[in-house]
This record gives structure tokens, sequence and C-alpha cells, in this order.
């Protein structure tokens, strides 16, 4: 009996085996997801490290801008930073921005552009030049790395030697960038070198590897990172060496750099953002530090602006400065810390599994029902502590998510499935639902809760994203931390209200911002108007609130603040799409949601974060528009573009308001309003038919009329056309393509 229990038991590990073995090889992207998603966990429990101290990042922050300007700045601010930070006798400085084209601002291409002759007129782009040919400075450019209509193509001129040895034949993992976005000609010839800044996010937007070579033309090149830490050692020959798999590391001098197979550099983040010692660029230019701060250190130059839009996701926050990645790439190698994929990884993972599914099998299988809980407690926890310890003490990354499931798999086949599924259903359904949807849909649920309701399925939902806008300005503003939850709260429960008495689900809130959906998890009938309607409502509401702020005493200096910039208080914007998404309850098995997940609700964020492109409050697509009753709104259409992450164009709209005798969103007579939207549609289908001179007259015609109700749309419209027109375009369709989120 005990020989037959034994035989069944390894049959069935064998086989669980077998699956988890086809698993690791296909990888399936939700494998990949979360096993990516335990790593980042153990970087934030792992915490921050200690740098090296050789890095100084040099930030063109917002008191930066605030000084100086918007950026572009005029170079010879930029050649001034330079020139103070060469003299405090930095040892490099990358740039981790792109210079593409001369300076506007100049004052000797100003007086040549008006045909004035001024002897010695400043050329700030000279002046730029010679800056950089005498200081230890690298420059930045960005590869193109997919096809589009606006390539661009030029010459890299680098010191280094890149060899690549044992190279097999037929094998090419290397990114392969299609154009080059170089500092314009005489900048980039100036340099003694320059690198790329190119950082490719995994598929869920984080940042984990980076590339430190990528192909051009047949050629190798250096990233900015790689290319510093080259020219500071002094070596000229950078040595790709290859295993039959692919790459195993990069050499230059005497240190060693391993990647993965493709050449890539797994990061070992010191930790979340201002790990290390940033420096305003105001101030170096003002000469306002400790030069003996910077002797001798590497330099970095880069932004923490978000308007500057060189934000990333890292492992330990959303929003991390661009420029704050190099430094953690300079700072791995300087210390040697690096984290690997040996070559050899394949086969441990697969032992682990194998060690994993019979240990668990058996232990269960041969022990008492009550112990089984603190088995598989032990055996999880030994296993996470063996990956951590593996991570972070010897730098190997191992699998560690598909382990996990082949540990709770297995324990499934050796205990009662009932086991596990002994949970009180409608208490975590209430739990999980009190505060997202209304009573109604509630009680829907819990009568339907033998349907499986939380299961993920593939469902026609519509989708709103929302967010306030300028809300960084305000919490400035307010300084208070009481005072900004105060505020976000007097906001929030209104919101949220509204969206739940129009039989939505609140599905998040991501700090200012409001994500919901409706037609789930129970369906809603007619959910794209009972969306609209709740935007809507919404933007009536802010309304109100932005009077009760004034009236506030506790938000009075905020009113104020905002009247002296010509804004309301509270202005949002809302993205509205229809589409089909999967639904239900996701995430990890310590932790989950019931959450949307699609293209849809992709385009929905994407539609709300060109609120501020297009200085629209509620931006809808064609997918929503097409259910809607067109006499009861007023309408008027943005654009046909492929946003960031699509392929197939996509016509967004906005909804002004209800089509009433007075507009109260923006105060003014319907009559006058649509006499506007008349005059500006037929400006857009003589634009789409590429008829760019009558569709500018009329654009130019309405951009002159002080009460217009779109300061911008006017201004997009008549960029496009003046360039067009200039530069006619091949089989135009009237599609523009949206390269980032807003």
């Amino acid at each position: 009996m005990k020989n037959r229990k034994f035989l069944v038991y390894t049959l069935v590990a064998t086989i669980l085996y077998a699956l988890f073995v086809v698993l690791y090889f296909k990888e399936p992207k939700i494998f990949k997801f979360f096993n990516n998603k335990l790593t980042d966990y153990m970087f934030m429990v792992r915490g921050k490290i200690p740098t090296t101290d050789n890095i100084i990042i040099v930030d063109i922050d917002e008191k930066s801008l605030y000084h100086f300007g918007q950026w572009p700045w005029s170079r010879n601010i930029m050649a001034k930073i330079i020139q103070n930070l060469t003299d405090a006798g930095v040892a490099a400085i990358g740039l981790d921005i792109v210079f593409a084209e001369r300076d506007r601002t100049s004052p000797s291409l100003i007086f040549k552009k008006f045909h004035l002759n001024v002897k010695n007129a400043p050329d700030y782009d000279k002046i730029f030049i010679e800056t950089i040919q005498n200081s230890p400075s690298i420059l930045g450019y960005e590869f193109q790395l997919e096809n589009s209509n606006f390539l661009r193509e030029g010459d890299i001129d680098i010191p280094a030697i890149i060899i690549e040895k044992h190279k097999p034949k037929n094998l090419n993992p290397f990114i392969t960038a299609k154009g080059v976005v170089l500092n314009f000609k005489e900048l980039q010839e100036s340099a003694y070198s320059s690198g790329f800044f190119n950082s490719i996010p995994d598929e869920d937007g984080i940042i984990r590897k980076v590339p430190l070579l990528i192909r051009y033309k047949e050629q190798l090149y250096p990233s900015l990172s790689l290319e510093l830490l080259r020219a500071l050692i002094g070596s000229n020959t950078i040595i790709v060496n290859y295993s039959d798999l692919g790459i195993m590391n990069l050499q230059i001098g005497d240190f060693k750099i391993p990647t993965d197979r493709l050449g890539r550099f797994i990061i070992n983040f010191r930790g979340p953002k201002k790990s290390f010692k940033y420096l305003s660029a105001v101030d170096i230019y003002n000469n306002n530090f400790d030069k003996n701060l910077l002797k001798n250190k590497i330099v970095l130059i880069g932004t923490t602006s978000a308007g500057l839009f060189d934000l990333k996701s890292t492992p330990f926050e959303s929003v991390f400065p661009g420029v704050e990645v190099h430094a953690n790439i300079i700072d791995n190698i300087l210390q040697g810390d690096f984290l690997t994929y040996p070559y050899w990884i394949d086969t441990a993972n697969l032992v682990i599994l194998f060690i994993l599914i019979f240990t668990t099998i058996y232990l269960l299988g041969y022990s008492p029902f009550w112990i089984s809980p603190v088995i598989l407690l032990i055996s999880t926890n030994l296993f996470l502590f063996t990956a951590y310890y593996l991570l972070f003490t010897k730098g190997i990354i191992i699998d560690i998510f598909l382990p996990l499931l082949a540990i709770f798999i297995s324990a499934l086949f050796a205990i009662f499935l009932d086991y596990i599924l002994e949970i009180k259903q409608e208490d975590l359904i209430k739990a999980k639902f009190a505060s997202k949807v209304s009573k109604e849909v509630m009680e829907d649920i819990l009568k339907h809760l033998d349907e499986n309701t939380l299961a993920a399925k593939k469902r026609e939902i519509t989708i709103l994203f929302s967010d306030i806008r300028n809300f960084t300005k305000i919490s400035e503003t307010l300084k208070d931390a009481k005072l900004v939850i105060e505020f976000l709260n007097r906001y929030m429960n209104p919101m949220t209200n509204i969206i739940i008495d129009y039989h939505g689900t609140v599905d998040k809130y991501i700090g200012d911002a409001i994500m919901a959906y409706w037609n789930a998890p129970r369906e809603v009938e007619n959910h794209t108007v009972l969306a609209v309607e709740a935007s809507l409502k919404q933007l009536y509401k802010v309304k109100e609130l932005n009077e009760e702020f004034k009236k506030d005493k506790k938000f009075q200096h905020l009113a104020k603040k905002f009247e002296e910039y010509n804004l309301p208080v509270l202005d949002i914007g809302i993205g509205l799409n229809r589409g089909e998404a999967v639904v239900g309850e996701m995430g990890s098995t310590k932790r989950s949601d019931y959450t949307a997940i699609g293209d849809s609700v992709n385009l929905a964020s994407r539609l709300e974060s060109l609120c501020k492109y297009y200085n629209s409050k509620l931006n809808i697509s064609n997918f929503v528009k097409e259910k809607l009753d067109e006499e009861k709104y007023i309408f008027r259409f943005l654009d046909l573009v492929t946003v960031k992450g699509k392929n197939e164009p996509v016509e967004i709209w906005q909804i002004i308001d209800y089509n009433t005798e007075y507009l109260n969103l923006i105060d003014m007579e319907r009559e006058t309003v649509l006499k506007e939207l008349k005059e500006y549609h037929k400006a857009i289908k003589l634009y789409k038919k590429a008829k760019f001179k009558e569709a500018l007259k009329i654009f130019e015609e309405l951009n002159r009329n002080p009460n217009k109700t779109n300061n911008k749309i006017y201004d997009i419209y008549i960029e496009r056309c003046s360039e067009y027109i200039k530069n006619p375009p091949k089989n135009f369709n009237g599609v523009f393509v949206h390269t980032t989120k807003g």
C-alpha cells in the first residue's frame, strides 16, 4: 500500500514537473510579469544601499527652470554650467540631453536672420562648442528603434574600438536602431565622444535592464554610461565576449561587465530617486556650490522635471529620473556588485523546480492534514529567502514566480481542493467592493456568486480616467500635507459618489487620478451613456468646488495664487473609451484585486493625458461617440491619431457640454459655439482632404476670434497645415502620430 501511494505521488510529481518544464521554456508573458514584480518587491524589502559617492547629478530641476525659463535654454547658459564644472576639476561630464537643433536665441543668428551687420555678435553655439571641446564631456544622443515616417540618419564618430570575440554565425542579439537623433553636426563633431541614452522598459513599463551597445548601420555603439566609463579608464577597446547561447559579458580594461544574452545590463538599483547626490543646475551656473565636492567626480547632467518627460518607472517607484538610471549603471560597474543570469541558470532553475515539486508533494502527502499550512509556509519562505540571498549576496537572478507556483500547485494535488476554497466569499466581495460600486450592484454580485463573477473574462466596458491639472503646483502652494490630503478628499469624495451613482465601478486611485469603468463586474445597460453623464456631472461639480474653495479660508491663499495664473483652482481632464478588456480578479497569490486590463484601458488613459495637449476637459474616442445621442451633446472633432502604444488610428472627440441654450462649462451661448464649430469642422474636412491652404485660412480666421472656445486647437492645426504646405506629405491620410503619452 505504501509503495502504491509512493508511486502515485511520484507519477503526479513527474507529470507536474514535465508541465512546469514546458511552462519554463514557453515563459508566458503573465508569468514573466509576476516574476518581475516579485523581484521588484525584493528590491523594496532590501531598501536603499550606499553608493560609491563618485557620481554627482546636476539637475535641470524646477528651481532652475523657474530661474532660466522654459527648456531649452540658451547655449551660453549650458556653456557656463559645463565650464564651471570643468573648473571644479570633475573627472567626466555625461549629458543626458541631446542638442539636435541650433540655438535660435543666439544673437548672431538673430541679426543674420534680419540681415543686420553687427560685428562681434555672440554666437552661443560657438561658445558652447568651444566649452565642450575644452571639457571632459561625453555628449548624449538617442537612437530611433522603431520604423516611422520621421527617421533621422547620421554618422557617429567615437574613439572606441568594439571587438566581438567568438561570435557564433548568424547570431545578432543586439538591438538594431532604425535611425538616430544626434546633436547638431558641429557640436557632435567637436566632442571627444558620445553615447546613446536609450533605456528600454519591460512590457510593464518598468526599467530593469538597459542595452549597453546598440547596432546601427552594421556598427556597434556604446551607451552614455559605458562610454563615460571607457573614457575614464582610458581604454580604446570594448570587447564583447560570446558563448554559444549569446553574449556573456563586455570587457573594458580590467572591468568585466556581465550582461544577459542580448547584451542588456541588469541594474542593481541603489534605491529610490535621490539615492545619489543632486545639485541644481542654477547653483552650478551661479558657482554656488562646494568645488571640493565635485573634484574628480563623474557628473551627469539631466532632469527631474516632469515637464521635460525624462521620468521612468523602476522597481522602487513609478516616477524616477532617467539620468539617475545612468548613475546606477556606472555605480554598479564601479562597485562590481552585478546582477547576472549565469550561463548555467536554466539548469539551476529546472533543478529548483524538481526539488520543490517532489519535496512538496512527498511532505504534504505523508504529513497530517493540520501541519500542511506550516509546511507550505516554511517551504515558501525558505525558497524566498534563498532567492533573496542569491540576488543580493551572490548577484544571481533565479526564477521566482514559477517555483512559487509549483509549490502551490503541488500542494493542490497533495491535499483536498476544498481546503483552499473554504473562505467566506460573501465577506470577501463586500470587503473588496464596498467602496467601489453602488449598493444595487453589490447586491447583484452577491446573488450571482455561483456564476463565478470575479473570474477573469473578456467584456466590453466603458473606461474612465481623470486627473487633476497642476496638482504639483497645488501641493507646493498648500505646503501643509494635511491640507493637501483634505483638498484631495474634498475632490475625491464627490467624484467617487458620482461614479457610483451612475452605476460605475471605481478601480483605483492613482495619486490625484481616478480610474473607473462601467459594465463590470455586473452588466450595466447603456453603460457608455452613463459614463458620459457621470463625466459631465463631475465637470459641473468641479465648478461648484472651485466656488467653495474661494470661500473656504483654508484654501483662499490657493485660490488667490491660481487667480494670478488666470487658472481655476481645480481643473481636471477626463478620458473615456469603450472597448473589450479583460476584467476580473488579478494579482499574486498573496495580494490581488478586481481590475480591468487591455488596450481599451490603455487608450482611455492616453485620451485623458491628451486633454492637456488639446486644451480639452473631456476627450472621448469614436467608440464612445457612436453610442451617444448626437442631439444631446455638443461635440468637437479633435484629431485622427495613433497614440503611443497603438497602431490603428482612433478618432478623438471633445464633449464640450450638453446641447442647451447656454453652455455652463464654458460660459457661452449655444448659437455662438455652434457657429464657431461649423466653420471649424469645415476646415477639418479640408485638412483631411489635404487642402491645407484652404484649411489654414479658416483656422487662422477662427484663431483671431477673442471669444473662441478652445485656445490651443487652432494653433495645433495652423502649425500642421503650415508644415504640410512647406513639406507636402505623401499619401496623406489625416492621421497624426502621438509618440508620447500626452
